[in-house]
Protein backbone atom coordinates (compact mmCIF):
# COMPACT_ATOMS: atom_id res chain seq x y z
CA UNK A 1 0.00 0.00 0.00
CA UNK A 2 2.70 2.67 0.41
CA UNK A 3 4.39 1.48 -2.08
CA UNK A 4 1.65 2.56 -4.51
CA UNK A 5 0.63 5.64 -2.69
CA UNK A 6 4.43 6.69 -3.49
CA UNK A 7 3.90 5.47 -6.86
CA UNK A 8 0.49 7.40 -7.39
CA UNK A 9 2.40 10.58 -5.61
CA UNK A 10 5.09 10.59 -7.91
CA UNK A 11 3.48 10.23 -11.16
CA UNK A 12 1.26 13.10 -10.11
CA UNK A 13 4.60 14.78 -9.11
CA UNK A 14 6.00 14.04 -12.08
CA UNK A 15 2.69 15.29 -14.47
CA UNK A 16 2.47 18.68 -12.67
CA UNK A 17 6.06 19.25 -12.78
CA UNK A 18 5.75 18.78 -16.52
CA UNK A 19 2.80 21.51 -16.60
CA UNK A 20 5.07 23.92 -14.41
CA UNK A 21 8.10 23.80 -16.52
CA UNK A 22 5.69 23.44 -19.95
CA UNK A 23 4.24 26.93 -18.58
CA UNK A 24 7.74 28.39 -17.49
CA UNK A 25 9.37 28.01 -20.70
CA UNK A 26 6.96 29.30 -22.59
CA UNK A 27 6.72 32.46 -20.54
CA UNK A 28 10.35 32.92 -19.71
CA UNK A 29 11.04 32.61 -23.60
CA UNK A 30 8.15 35.27 -24.19
CA UNK A 31 10.05 37.45 -21.36
CA UNK A 32 13.24 36.71 -23.04
CA UNK A 33 11.52 37.90 -26.72
CA UNK A 34 9.95 40.88 -25.53
CA UNK A 35 13.79 41.82 -24.10
CA UNK A 36 15.31 41.60 -27.59
CA UNK A 37 12.47 43.13 -29.06
CA UNK A 38 12.49 46.21 -26.77
CA UNK A 39 16.12 46.28 -26.66
CA UNK A 40 15.79 46.53 -30.79
CA UNK A 41 12.74 48.94 -30.82
CA UNK A 42 14.66 51.60 -28.03
CA UNK A 43 17.91 51.56 -30.34
CA UNK A 44 16.26 52.10 -33.50
CA UNK A 45 14.25 55.10 -31.58
CA UNK A 46 17.39 56.23 -30.36
CA UNK A 47 19.07 56.48 -34.27
CA UNK A 48 16.25 58.30 -35.87
CA UNK A 49 17.24 61.07 -33.06
CA UNK A 50 21.30 61.10 -32.98
CA UNK A 51 24.48 58.49 -34.87
CA UNK A 52 25.02 55.68 -32.22
CA UNK A 53 28.59 54.39 -32.31
CA UNK A 54 30.47 52.04 -29.64
CA UNK A 55 28.80 49.51 -27.08
CA UNK A 56 25.30 49.92 -26.39
CA UNK A 57 23.40 49.21 -23.28
CA UNK A 58 21.00 46.48 -23.14
CA UNK A 59 19.52 43.77 -20.72
CA UNK A 60 21.69 40.97 -19.71
CA UNK A 61 21.79 38.34 -22.36
CA UNK A 62 20.77 40.34 -25.32
CA UNK A 63 23.18 40.80 -28.05
CA UNK A 64 22.24 43.81 -30.86
CA UNK A 65 24.23 44.79 -33.65
CA UNK A 66 23.27 47.98 -35.40
CA UNK A 67 24.79 47.82 -39.30
CA UNK A 68 24.26 50.88 -41.62
CA UNK A 69 23.65 50.58 -45.11
CA UNK A 70 26.77 49.09 -46.28
CA UNK A 71 26.20 46.55 -43.87
CA UNK A 72 29.10 47.48 -41.85
CA UNK A 73 28.70 46.95 -38.45
CA UNK A 74 29.05 50.22 -36.28
CA UNK A 75 27.30 49.41 -32.77
CA UNK A 76 26.75 46.55 -30.57
CA UNK A 77 27.18 44.75 -27.09
CA UNK A 78 30.30 43.24 -27.74
CA UNK A 79 33.60 43.87 -29.10
CA UNK A 80 34.71 40.31 -30.07
CA UNK A 81 31.95 40.28 -32.90
CA UNK A 82 35.01 41.40 -35.37
CA UNK A 83 33.06 43.83 -37.53
CA UNK A 84 30.73 41.17 -38.70
CA UNK A 85 26.93 40.87 -38.79
CA UNK A 86 25.50 37.98 -36.83
CA UNK A 87 22.90 37.20 -39.34
CA UNK A 88 22.68 37.45 -43.01
CA UNK A 89 18.47 37.74 -43.67
CA UNK A 90 16.86 40.61 -44.34
CA UNK A 91 13.35 42.00 -43.31
CA UNK A 92 11.24 42.48 -46.81
CA UNK A 93 11.01 45.72 -48.09
CA UNK A 94 7.29 45.85 -47.30
CA UNK A 95 8.10 44.34 -43.76
CA UNK A 96 10.06 46.46 -40.96
CA UNK A 97 11.17 43.39 -39.32
CA UNK A 98 11.45 39.96 -39.08
CA UNK A 99 12.68 37.15 -37.25
CA UNK A 100 14.32 33.53 -37.37
CA UNK A 101 15.97 31.01 -35.14
CA UNK A 102 19.44 30.42 -35.86
CA UNK A 103 21.70 27.36 -34.90
CA UNK A 104 23.75 29.06 -34.07
CA UNK A 105 24.12 33.01 -35.62
CA UNK A 106 27.66 33.91 -36.99
CA UNK A 107 30.16 33.91 -34.33
CA UNK A 108 27.91 32.89 -31.66
CA UNK A 109 27.13 29.05 -29.98
CA UNK A 110 23.89 27.72 -29.70
CA UNK A 111 20.83 28.07 -31.07
CA UNK A 112 19.06 31.98 -30.60
CA UNK A 113 16.25 34.00 -31.74
CA UNK A 114 17.60 36.56 -33.93
CA UNK A 115 15.18 39.73 -34.57
CA UNK A 116 15.90 42.06 -37.52
CA UNK A 117 14.84 45.61 -37.61
CA UNK A 118 14.86 47.66 -40.76
CA UNK A 119 15.39 51.59 -39.74
CA UNK A 120 14.88 54.24 -42.60
CA UNK A 121 17.91 56.58 -42.78
CA UNK A 122 17.92 59.32 -45.40
CA UNK A 123 21.06 57.97 -47.50
CA UNK A 124 19.78 53.90 -46.67
CA UNK A 125 18.22 51.47 -44.26
CA UNK A 126 20.47 50.80 -41.77
CA UNK A 127 19.63 47.09 -39.95
CA UNK A 128 19.66 46.05 -36.24
CA UNK A 129 19.77 42.77 -35.70
CA UNK A 130 19.16 41.45 -31.72
CA UNK A 131 19.59 38.33 -30.43
CA UNK A 132 18.50 36.37 -27.35
CA UNK A 133 19.58 31.98 -26.64
CA UNK A 134 16.60 30.09 -26.74
CA UNK A 135 15.33 28.99 -23.71
CA UNK A 136 16.35 25.58 -22.06
CA UNK A 137 13.27 22.84 -21.78
CA UNK A 138 14.44 23.09 -18.27
CA UNK A 139 14.27 26.80 -18.15
CA UNK A 140 16.81 27.02 -15.45
CA UNK A 141 18.78 24.84 -13.27
CA UNK A 142 17.42 26.61 -10.00
CA UNK A 143 13.85 25.97 -11.53
CA UNK A 144 14.72 22.41 -12.14
CA UNK A 145 16.73 21.95 -8.86
CA UNK A 146 13.23 23.15 -7.02
CA UNK A 147 10.93 21.18 -8.79
CA UNK A 148 13.14 17.77 -8.39
CA UNK A 149 13.56 18.92 -4.30
CA UNK A 150 9.93 19.40 -3.89
CA UNK A 151 8.37 16.36 -5.96
CA UNK A 152 10.75 14.22 -3.52
CA UNK A 153 9.36 16.18 -0.44
CA UNK A 154 5.61 15.08 -1.96
CA UNK A 155 6.45 12.36 -2.62
CA UNK A 156 8.49 10.78 1.17
CA UNK A 157 5.60 13.01 3.14
CA UNK A 158 2.76 11.18 1.01
CA UNK A 159 4.56 7.81 1.43
CA UNK A 160 5.31 8.39 5.43
CA UNK A 161 1.74 9.09 5.41
CA UNK A 162 0.27 6.13 3.64
CA UNK A 163 2.58 4.20 5.95
CA UNK A 164 1.35 5.61 9.35
CA UNK A 165 -2.34 5.20 7.43
CA UNK A 166 -1.92 1.46 6.96
CA UNK A 167 -0.08 0.75 9.74
CA UNK A 168 -2.97 2.46 11.87
CA UNK A 169 -5.75 0.52 10.46
CA UNK A 170 -3.75 -2.69 10.38
CA UNK A 171 -3.31 -2.91 14.00
CA UNK A 172 -6.34 -4.40 14.81
CA UNK A 173 -5.79 -7.03 12.00
CA UNK A 174 -2.56 -7.88 13.19
CA UNK A 175 -4.53 -8.02 16.89
CA UNK A 176 -6.92 -10.24 15.33
CA UNK A 177 -3.95 -12.37 14.11
CA UNK A 178 -2.24 -12.81 16.76
CA UNK A 179 -5.71 -13.95 18.75
CA UNK A 180 -6.63 -16.69 16.72
CA UNK A 181 -2.92 -17.84 16.53
CA UNK A 182 -3.63 -18.24 20.71
CA UNK A 183 -6.86 -20.26 19.99
CA UNK A 184 -6.28 -23.81 20.48
CA UNK A 185 -8.73 -26.79 20.58
CA UNK A 186 -8.67 -26.56 24.29
CA UNK A 187 -8.99 -22.60 24.27
CA UNK A 188 -11.92 -23.17 21.49
CA UNK A 189 -14.28 -21.32 23.10
CA UNK A 190 -12.36 -17.70 23.18
CA UNK A 191 -13.05 -15.49 21.18
CA UNK A 192 -11.51 -12.54 18.74
CA UNK A 193 -11.86 -8.67 20.21
CA UNK A 194 -14.51 -6.97 17.83
CA UNK A 195 -13.65 -3.04 17.43
CA UNK A 196 -15.61 0.06 18.19
CA UNK A 197 -15.60 1.17 14.40
CA UNK A 198 -18.35 0.00 11.66
CA UNK A 199 -15.91 -0.95 9.14
CA UNK A 200 -14.26 -4.06 7.38
CA UNK A 201 -11.95 -4.42 10.33
CA UNK A 202 -15.51 -5.13 12.14
CA UNK A 203 -16.75 -7.62 9.76
CA UNK A 204 -13.56 -9.59 9.46
CA UNK A 205 -13.61 -9.54 13.36
CA UNK A 206 -17.55 -10.97 13.28
CA UNK A 207 -16.63 -13.25 10.39
CA UNK A 208 -13.89 -14.96 12.71
CA UNK A 209 -15.88 -15.37 15.16
CA UNK A 210 -19.28 -16.84 13.10
CA UNK A 211 -16.00 -19.28 12.08
CA UNK A 212 -15.18 -19.91 15.39
CA UNK A 213 -18.57 -21.17 16.57
CA UNK A 214 -19.02 -23.25 13.44
CA UNK A 215 -16.13 -24.74 14.54
CA UNK A 216 -16.75 -25.61 18.13
CA UNK A 217 -20.00 -26.34 16.90
CA UNK A 218 -18.46 -29.34 14.68
CA UNK A 219 -15.48 -29.89 17.31
CA UNK A 220 -18.63 -29.96 20.06
CA UNK A 221 -20.78 -32.60 17.90
CA UNK A 222 -16.91 -34.56 16.99
CA UNK A 223 -16.52 -34.99 20.75
CA UNK A 224 -19.99 -35.96 21.30
CA UNK A 225 -20.01 -38.48 18.45
CA UNK A 226 -16.86 -40.13 19.64
CA UNK A 227 -18.20 -40.15 23.18
CA UNK A 228 -21.02 -41.92 21.68
CA UNK A 229 -19.25 -44.34 19.30
CA UNK A 230 -17.02 -45.06 22.58
CA UNK A 231 -20.02 -45.87 24.42
CA UNK A 232 -22.01 -47.96 21.87
CA UNK A 233 -18.47 -49.85 20.87
CA UNK A 234 -18.15 -50.39 24.20
CA UNK A 235 -21.27 -52.24 24.74
CA UNK A 236 -20.98 -55.27 23.07
CA UNK A 237 -17.59 -55.76 23.50
CA UNK A 238 -18.53 -55.29 27.67
CA UNK A 239 -21.39 -57.79 27.00
CA UNK A 240 -18.85 -60.38 24.99
CA UNK A 241 -16.47 -60.33 27.75
CA UNK A 242 -18.27 -61.08 30.65
CA UNK A 243 -19.93 -63.96 28.90
CA UNK A 244 -16.67 -65.72 28.30
CA UNK A 245 -15.31 -64.36 31.72
CA UNK A 246 -18.64 -66.05 33.13
CA UNK A 247 -17.91 -69.53 31.34
CA UNK A 248 -15.12 -70.03 32.12
CA UNK A 249 -15.47 -70.00 35.29
CA UNK A 250 -16.86 -72.90 35.12
CA UNK A 251 -16.02 -74.60 31.71
CA UNK A 252 -17.72 -78.02 32.51
CA UNK A 253 -21.11 -77.09 33.47
CA UNK A 254 -21.15 -74.45 30.47
CA UNK A 255 -22.80 -74.85 27.37
CA UNK A 256 -20.51 -73.43 24.66
CA UNK A 257 -22.85 -73.88 21.68
CA UNK A 258 -25.18 -71.22 23.86
CA UNK A 259 -22.45 -69.41 24.94
CA UNK A 260 -20.92 -68.49 21.28
CA UNK A 261 -24.45 -67.88 19.93
CA UNK A 262 -24.41 -65.00 22.50
CA UNK A 263 -21.12 -63.96 21.50
CA UNK A 264 -21.98 -63.63 18.00
CA UNK A 265 -24.78 -61.76 18.70
CA UNK A 266 -22.70 -59.33 20.29
CA UNK A 267 -20.20 -59.39 17.73
CA UNK A 268 -22.90 -59.02 14.75
CA UNK A 269 -23.92 -55.68 16.92
CA UNK A 270 -20.23 -54.28 16.92
CA UNK A 271 -19.69 -55.33 13.33
CA UNK A 272 -22.87 -52.99 11.94
CA UNK A 273 -21.86 -50.16 14.49
CA UNK A 274 -18.59 -50.50 12.88
CA UNK A 275 -20.08 -50.50 9.59
CA UNK A 276 -22.86 -47.75 9.76
CA UNK A 277 -19.49 -45.67 11.08
CA UNK A 278 -17.28 -46.66 8.15
CA UNK A 279 -20.85 -45.39 5.98
CA UNK A 280 -20.93 -42.19 7.47
CA UNK A 281 -17.18 -41.76 7.52
CA UNK A 282 -17.40 -42.10 3.69
CA UNK A 283 -20.29 -39.77 3.28
CA UNK A 284 -18.33 -37.30 5.82
CA UNK A 285 -15.59 -37.74 3.35
CA UNK A 286 -18.16 -36.97 -0.16
CA UNK A 287 -16.51 -39.84 -1.55
CA UNK A 288 -18.67 -40.44 -4.96
CA UNK A 289 -18.47 -42.98 -7.08
CA UNK A 290 -20.29 -41.69 -10.08
CA UNK A 291 -23.89 -40.57 -11.02
CA UNK A 292 -26.83 -42.76 -13.47
CA UNK A 293 -30.54 -42.09 -13.81
CA UNK A 294 -32.40 -43.50 -11.50
CA UNK A 295 -35.71 -44.41 -11.57
CA UNK A 296 -37.13 -44.48 -7.78
CA UNK A 297 -40.28 -46.23 -8.86
CA UNK A 298 -37.97 -49.01 -10.23
CA UNK A 299 -35.52 -48.62 -7.94
CA UNK A 300 -38.63 -49.15 -4.82
CA UNK A 301 -40.37 -52.26 -6.51
CA UNK A 302 -37.26 -53.89 -6.83
CA UNK A 303 -35.71 -53.73 -3.32
CA UNK A 304 -39.21 -54.45 -1.44
CA UNK A 305 -39.64 -57.72 -4.24
CA UNK A 306 -36.30 -59.30 -2.47
CA UNK A 307 -36.37 -57.75 0.52
CA UNK A 308 -38.26 -60.13 3.50
CA UNK A 309 -40.35 -57.74 5.66
CA UNK A 310 -42.82 -58.74 9.12
CA UNK A 311 -45.19 -56.43 7.99
CA UNK A 312 -47.35 -55.85 4.64
CA UNK A 313 -45.27 -53.07 2.34
CA UNK A 314 -48.10 -50.85 0.62
CA UNK A 315 -46.33 -49.30 -2.78
CA UNK A 316 -48.22 -46.44 -4.91
CA UNK A 317 -45.63 -45.65 -7.54
CA UNK A 318 -45.89 -42.70 -10.08
CA UNK A 319 -44.12 -44.06 -12.99
CA UNK A 320 -41.28 -42.13 -14.72
CA UNK A 321 -39.89 -40.13 -11.60
CA UNK A 322 -36.03 -40.15 -12.35
CA UNK A 323 -33.01 -38.53 -10.31
CA UNK A 324 -29.50 -37.95 -10.96
CA UNK A 325 -27.44 -39.82 -8.22
CA UNK A 326 -25.38 -43.40 -6.45
CA UNK A 327 -28.17 -46.10 -7.46
CA UNK A 328 -26.05 -48.16 -4.17
CA UNK A 329 -26.51 -45.09 -2.11
CA UNK A 330 -30.05 -44.35 -2.49
CA UNK A 331 -30.98 -48.28 -1.59
CA UNK A 332 -28.86 -47.80 1.50
CA UNK A 333 -31.28 -44.95 2.02
CA UNK A 334 -34.60 -46.56 1.45
CA UNK A 335 -33.36 -49.55 2.99
CA UNK A 336 -32.41 -47.85 6.47
CA UNK A 337 -36.36 -46.12 5.71
CA UNK A 338 -37.98 -49.00 5.84
CA UNK A 339 -35.89 -50.84 9.23
CA UNK A 340 -37.20 -48.09 10.86
CA UNK A 341 -40.36 -48.22 9.79
CA UNK A 342 -40.32 -51.76 10.20
CA UNK A 343 -39.38 -51.24 13.68
CA UNK A 344 -42.02 -48.69 14.89
CA UNK A 345 -45.28 -49.77 12.93
CA UNK A 346 -48.05 -51.87 13.97
CA UNK A 347 -48.74 -54.26 10.40
CA UNK A 348 -48.58 -51.80 7.30
CA UNK A 349 -45.82 -49.52 5.84
CA UNK A 350 -47.04 -47.24 2.94
CA UNK A 351 -44.29 -46.30 0.30
CA UNK A 352 -45.27 -43.59 -2.27
CA UNK A 353 -43.23 -41.89 -5.04
CA UNK A 354 -44.56 -38.91 -7.53
CA UNK A 355 -42.97 -35.40 -8.83
CA UNK A 356 -43.72 -32.28 -7.13
CA UNK A 357 -42.52 -29.69 -9.97
CA UNK A 358 -39.09 -29.93 -9.81
CA UNK A 359 -38.31 -32.33 -7.19
CA UNK A 360 -38.80 -36.09 -7.13
CA UNK A 361 -40.35 -37.13 -3.58
CA UNK A 362 -40.57 -40.52 -1.74
CA UNK A 363 -42.28 -41.01 1.33
CA UNK A 364 -42.13 -43.72 3.49
CA UNK A 365 -45.48 -44.12 6.14
CA UNK A 366 -45.82 -46.08 8.96
CA UNK A 367 -49.30 -47.40 11.20
CA UNK A 368 -47.06 -46.82 14.31
CA UNK A 369 -47.08 -44.63 17.14
CA UNK A 370 -45.84 -41.88 15.45
CA UNK A 371 -42.85 -39.06 16.42
CA UNK A 372 -43.65 -36.35 18.38
CA UNK A 373 -42.73 -32.52 16.93
CA UNK A 374 -39.67 -32.23 19.63
CA UNK A 375 -38.50 -35.20 18.60
CA UNK A 376 -38.08 -34.90 15.17
CA UNK A 377 -34.46 -33.14 14.84
CA UNK A 378 -33.56 -35.63 17.63
CA UNK A 379 -33.80 -38.78 15.62
CA UNK A 380 -31.23 -37.59 12.78
CA UNK A 381 -28.67 -37.29 15.66
CA UNK A 382 -26.15 -39.78 15.50
CA UNK A 383 -26.38 -42.61 18.41
CA UNK A 384 -29.36 -40.41 19.61
CA UNK A 385 -32.33 -43.56 20.20
CA UNK A 386 -35.55 -42.77 21.64
CA UNK A 387 -36.94 -44.82 24.76
CA UNK A 388 -39.54 -46.49 22.06
CA UNK A 389 -37.07 -47.37 19.94
CA UNK A 390 -34.54 -48.94 22.32
CA UNK A 391 -37.11 -50.80 23.79
CA UNK A 392 -38.26 -52.44 20.29
CA UNK A 393 -34.87 -53.02 19.06
CA UNK A 394 -32.06 -53.43 21.57
CA UNK A 395 -29.24 -54.26 18.82
CA UNK A 396 -30.14 -50.67 17.03
CA UNK A 397 -27.21 -48.57 16.05
CA UNK A 398 -28.88 -45.33 16.03
CA UNK A 399 -27.35 -44.71 13.18
CA UNK A 400 -29.51 -45.52 10.17
CA UNK A 401 -31.84 -42.29 10.38
CA UNK A 402 -28.15 -39.77 10.68
CA UNK A 403 -26.92 -42.05 6.82
CA UNK A 404 -30.18 -41.46 5.48
CA UNK A 405 -30.14 -37.87 5.99
CA UNK A 406 -26.41 -37.45 4.89
CA UNK A 407 -27.42 -39.52 1.53
CA UNK A 408 -30.29 -37.34 0.98
CA UNK A 409 -28.04 -34.00 1.55
CA UNK A 410 -24.64 -35.39 -1.24
CA UNK A 411 -28.01 -35.63 -3.74
CA UNK A 412 -28.43 -32.12 -2.76
CA UNK A 413 -32.25 -33.25 -1.44
CA UNK A 414 -33.61 -33.28 2.03
CA UNK A 415 -35.24 -35.89 4.47
CA UNK A 416 -37.71 -34.86 6.72
CA UNK A 417 -40.37 -36.02 9.01
CA UNK A 418 -43.95 -34.49 8.29
CA UNK A 419 -47.20 -34.53 10.13
CA UNK A 420 -49.55 -37.29 9.32
CA UNK A 421 -52.78 -38.56 10.54
CA UNK A 422 -50.78 -41.56 12.14
CA UNK A 423 -47.24 -43.33 12.44
CA UNK A 424 -44.11 -41.81 11.70
CA UNK A 425 -44.09 -39.90 7.80
CA UNK A 426 -40.66 -39.15 6.52
CA UNK A 427 -40.35 -37.76 3.18
CA UNK A 428 -37.63 -37.54 0.89
CA UNK A 429 -36.75 -34.89 -1.72
CA UNK A 430 -34.07 -34.72 -4.54
CA UNK A 431 -33.94 -32.81 -7.34
CA UNK A 432 -35.61 -34.26 -10.59
CA UNK A 433 -33.52 -35.62 -13.43
CA UNK A 434 -34.14 -34.74 -16.94
CA UNK A 435 -35.48 -37.93 -18.15
CA UNK A 436 -38.69 -37.31 -16.36
CA UNK A 437 -41.86 -37.87 -18.66
CA UNK A 438 -45.09 -35.63 -18.15
CA UNK A 439 -47.60 -36.88 -15.04
CA UNK A 440 -49.60 -35.71 -12.65
CA UNK A 441 -48.17 -33.71 -9.66
CA UNK A 442 -48.59 -34.97 -6.34
CA UNK A 443 -49.89 -38.80 -5.19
Amino acid sequence: MTVMAGTVAALICAILSTLVIVGLHGRAGDYRRNQAITAAVRIAYEVRREPLTGPLKVPDGVIVQLLDGDRRVIAGTRRDLGGSPIAGFRPAEANIYSTRVLCPPRGLRGCMWVFAYRVYQPGGDWFIYAAIPNTPWYVSGALLLVVICVSLLVVLLVSLRAWGTVDQTLAPVDAIRRELAEITASESGRRVTVPENRDEIRRLAEAANATLDRLDSALERQRSFTSDASHDLRSPIAAARAQLEEALLAPDDVEWPTVARAVLQSLERLQAIVTDLLQLARLDAAAWHGTETIDLAALVTIEVARSDRTKRIVPHLQDGVTVHGDRLRLVRLLTNLLDNAERHAESRIDITVWREDSVAVLEVLDDGTGIQEKNRDLVFQRFARLADSKERDPAGTGLGLPIAREIAKMHGGTLTIEDSDSGARFVLRIPRGQDDGPGAVGP
